[in-house]
Order: C-alpha cells, then structure tokens, then sequence
C-alpha cells in the first residue's frame, strides 16, 4: 500500500517528540496530540476498506507478530521439544508443552524468524520433511496423554528445495494430516500470517480453525495462481481476489470457524491486544470441545471435513 511508509515516517516522527518531551524546558505534548490525531485518521481512512491483495501484504508484513510472540504471550510454562528421532530437527516447526489457562495442551507452530540468521535457520517458515515428522510425533504425545493440541500456521508454504523432494515432502505432509484428522483429543489451529498451501493445511486439518483478521490462507500463493492461470505475475490482485484467501470469505465458506480481530493496521501494531483476543478465542473454543465425548469429537471432525468448502469457475 503506497500510503504505508508514509504512516511509518509519521510514526517515527512522533516518537522522536516524545523523546525530545522528556527534555527539561521542554513541552511538545500539543504537537505530539496534534501528530497522533492525523496519524489516527490516516490509518482509519488506509485500512477501511482493505482488498485481498492488501491483506495478503499485511499478512506478510516482517513486522507481524510470530508464533513465538504469541506462545510468551498466552501460553505459560512453555517446554519446547527438539526434534523427530528420525534424521534431525527443523527450527521452521516448533513443538512443545504448555498450559493455557490451567490446562495442559501440546503446542505445533511455525515459526519464520526475525532476524536474518533466524530466516536462514527457520528457512522463512517453509517446513522441511522432519519438521512434519516432529509434528506427528507431538501428536502422538498429545493422544498419549490426552492434551488437547493447538496449532499456528504461519508459512508461505512447505520448503520445495532437493532435499525436501528427496526426502519425500508430499509424504510427510499427507501422514501429518492423516495423524491431525485421527487424534483423539480436541484439536484447534489458527492462521496468525501465512497460511500457504499444503505447508499449511498439513497442521490445519483441526476440529476448529481461526483466523486473526489480516491472515491468509490459500492452496497457492497469489503469485502461483496468477502464473498459472494467466502466465502473468502482473495479475497478482486479480488472482488473490479469485482465491477468497482472506479471513471474512474464508468464514462465509465455512473453512474456518472464526475470525480473530486485529489492531487497526495489523497485529504488529498492539500484539498485546492481538494476542488476548486469541487467548480468549482459545479458550472458549477449547471449552467448547472439551464438553464432547471421543465419539462425538470424531464424529464432528468426519463431517466437517467431508463437507467443507465451495469452488467457482474463473475465467481466462
């Protein structure tokens, strides 16, 4: 969005007032309310009325929150668990046990990095065989013991480099939704950014799916999608639009289960205020499907998948 960078510079601007403010002699509070009033009107006027491809940009943003600022945030006592006693660990998934509110759950969550050494560690989030490997194995944990699982999708999609291939990527994502539709216990993802393709649907197939407001979630990035149906990347708008990727279409299909506001802007902008309405999104659907029995849970989980979604037809 051409308006972005002018809402950052403004941004800076008033946070090098309130340090100058601090200044004995000094009194720049009338300017600084002054500059926060425009800066409140500008992202309002921006972000009123955000398109798919805009959202796909927020989605992205390097700001955002990821997995790991949420799990500090909502989660306590978090225990990470290392590897998939197969061939190695992958730090694009992470794996753990913590408690929310009390209770006890098992922890699957993409995690890109921030900083350019975690990137290249993370591999952007993009997920190699053993970090679906991992994944399983933090599933038959939870069945073992009867925690409920929870996960967080953040991935432009499954790593597609020669290794990936040549360690069988496709199937280890089709065991990790096989084992995530199979697990005895109550089961909830929730798309925090990314949601690309089958890197992510790999750790989705849950008995409830939540979105925060900006995420996206999709069988092929926007990119992808215009390459193949128009052999023009220049289309990019126009294939984000076809894909119903954001959150409100999402739920409208019935993919998803709810959609979890977000700050005006995006969550990068309050993660503390981001990160309680997940906490309490969370919790209430955790209540929810803790008052059913085994049976009726799989039976849920059965239907919901054999009827979900709706397609259309799109015209070259």
């Amino acid at each position: 969005m051409s308006d972005e960078r002018t809402l950052d510079l403004l941004e800076t601007k008033i946070q090098e007032l309130r340090e100058l403010n601090k200044v004995d002699g000094l009194d720049l509070s009338a300017e600084i309310s002054k500059l926060e009033k425009k800066l409140s009107q500008m992202r309002a006027e921006l972000y009123a009325n955000l398109g798919d491809w805009e959202r796909v940009r927020i989605a992205r943003n390097p700001k955002r929150p990821y997995s790991l600022d949420y799990i500090e945030k909502i989660f306590s006592g978090f225990y990470e668990l290392h590897g998939d006693r197969i061939s190695g660990d992958d730090r694009a998934l992470l794996t753990g046990l913590a408690e929310l509110d009390g209770r006890k759950v098992a922890i699957i969550a993409q995690q890109k990095g921030r900083t350019p050494a975690e990137n290249k560690e993370c591999y952007f989030g993009m997920v190699r065989p053993q970090g679906y490997h991992k994944a399983i194995r933090m599933m038959h944990l939870a069945e073992r013991f009867g925690f409920p699982l929870i996960s967080m999708i953040d991935t432009p999609g499954a790593y597609p480099g020669l290794e990936s291939e040549e360690n069988n990527i496709g199937g280890a994502i089709a065991a990790s939704i096989k084992s995530m539709l199979e697990i005895p216990v109550p089961t909830i993802a929730v798309v925090i950014g990314e949601g690309g393709s089958g890197g992510a649907v790999a750790i989705g197939a849950a008995d409830r799916v939540l979105m925060l407001d900006n995420a996206i979630f999709s069988v092929i990035s926007p990119e992808g999608a215009a390459a193949i149906l128009w052999k023009s990347k220049e289309r990019v708008k126009e294939a984000a639009a076809a894909l119903k990727l954001t959150a409100p279409e999402l739920l409208e299909m019935g993919v998803i289960d709810e959609v979890i506001a977000e700050p005006l802007g995006g969550a990068h902008k309050d993660l503390q205020q981001t990160a309680t309405a997940l906490k309490q999104s969370l919790i209430h659907h955790l209540n929810e499907l803790s008052e059913k029995t085994i049976d009726e849970l799989m039976s849920s989980r059965y239907e919901r998948y054999r009827g979900i979604g709706r397609y259309s037809t799109v015209s070259g």
